[in-house]
């Protein structure tokens, strides 16, 4: 009960501070947008260095999908098998040739997504 409740609130705080979106063309959206298609964000929603990546996302106006692995047992197990630890935040890279490239912490990650999809490119929003 705790839990859910503290979940909740931080879920109601991360509505209250999300930053404000970057704003693309319409075409350049749509070509971002495809690229994140191939990402994929595990995370919990109490943990604070997946807020951190969290917010990156919001700031830069990405649509990568989130796996909760505190409420969903698969993106756990798949972290885990798959990218060799169970640690969040961890963003999946899906290669072009089919492999895929697991990114740990939060600083590596706001990196990696401020370079590749900053305006300001090779410049990280929190440095």
């Amino acid at each position: 009960m705790i839990r859910w409740l503290l979940e909740g609130l931080i879920q109601l705080i991360n509505r209250a501070i999300t930053p404000r979106s970057l704003v693309r063309g319409a075409e350049e959206q749509r070509k971002i947008d495809s690229q994140t298609h191939q990402l994929a964000l595990y995370q919990s929603p109490i943990c604070p260095y997946c807020i951190k990546v969290w917010y990156t996302i919001k700031r830069l106006n990405l649509d990568i999908e989130t796996r909760d692995i505190s409420r969903h047992p698969h993106w756990r197990s798949e972290l885990k098998t798959q990218g060799g630890k169970l640690q969040v935040p961890c963003l999946k890279i899906a290669g072009e040739d089919g492999r895929h490239q697991w990114l740990y912490e939060s600083a590596d990650i706001v990196d990696y997504l401020s370079q590749r999809f900053s305006s300001r490119p090779g410049k990280s929003i929190y440095r």
